[in-house]
């Protein structure tokens, strides 16, 4: 059974997350180059971690008026000595997670994703900060020689949030009709159609096959399902069954809205 996050489990999870973010970084050096990041180094990486959550905080304190993102909140520019650092980010989350407690999942907040299967409420907000700090955590664990697979409650809501976000569109797909079928070993599934209609992302049930076939479906633990929608790890880290040339027109299709 699908079952989203509540609003106290999301910020509990940002504050999880942000906490296993600082401890990764805590001991290496900050010049080390990050490997899914291309042309960062962990302090590049440190410093888009403690002003987004900042900015992010921000703007969810200006309210549904808000027409884009607001400058950050407090310093904006991560300190340069090691102590300084751990307390700078810790800082920013909290800003953040006082900003969300403030909200409420309700209330209308400026996101900037447009159109999609997500609402513009400082709860979808709450929920995407889930994914952005987890998938860093994991770009900070991989530097350093630690890679860890996303905890599972935050990979099983994050395979359907990435969708909802980054795949819905109503814009026509430009190939024949098909479906993307997406398994988390765990026990949950999605389905990404793609028509003349758009996009858009619905759940299937837990068990068993929808009876219309998918033109490929990917499987693996949600984990690996989120990694691999946020380009961290390649297709062939997955089990693919049906036509994988579809998931590379999908990663160059470049829907107008």
């Amino acid at each position: 059974m699908h079952k989203t996050l509540e609003f106290p489990e999301l910020l509990r999870l940002i504050d999880e997350r942000a906490t296993a973010f600082r401890a990764a970084i805590a001991a290496p050096s900050l010049d080390l180059p990050v490997p899914t990041c291309p042309g960062w180094t962990l302090s590049d990486l440190v410093q888009h971690i403690g002003e987004g959550r900042r900015r992010w905080a921000a703007t969810v304190a200006a309210g549904p008026d808000a027409t884009a993102r607001t400058p950050a909140q407090g310093d904006a520019v991560a300190p340069q000595e090691r102590e300084a650092v751990q307390a700078w980010l810790a800082a920013s989350t909290e800003l953040l997670l006082a900003a969300l407690r403030e909200a409420g999942p309700d209330q209308g907040c400026f996101t900037g994703w447009g159109n999609t299967q997500t609402p513009h409420t400082a709860g979808g907000v709450a929920r995407h900060q889930v994914q952005e700090i987890a998938v860093h955590t994991y770009d900070a664990q991989l530097t350093v020689g630690e890679p860890a697979s996303l905890p599972v409650e935050v990979a099983l809501d994050g395979v359907e949030e990435t969708l909802f976000i980054t795949c819905f569109t109503t814009s026509a797909w430009p190939h024949k009709p098909t479906a993307f079928d997406f398994h988390a070993t765990e026990g949950r599934s999605w389905r990404l159609t793609a028509d003349g209609d758009g996009a858009r992302t619905t759940r299937l049930p837990a068990t068993g096959e929808d009876p219309d076939a998918a033109g490929i479906s990917v499987r693996g633990t949600a984990s690996d399902l989120v990694l691999y929608l946020y380009d961290r790890i390649a297709a062939d880290s997955l089990q693919l069954d049906g036509d994988p040339e579809l998931l590379d027109l999908l990663r160059a299709w470049e829907p107008e809205d």
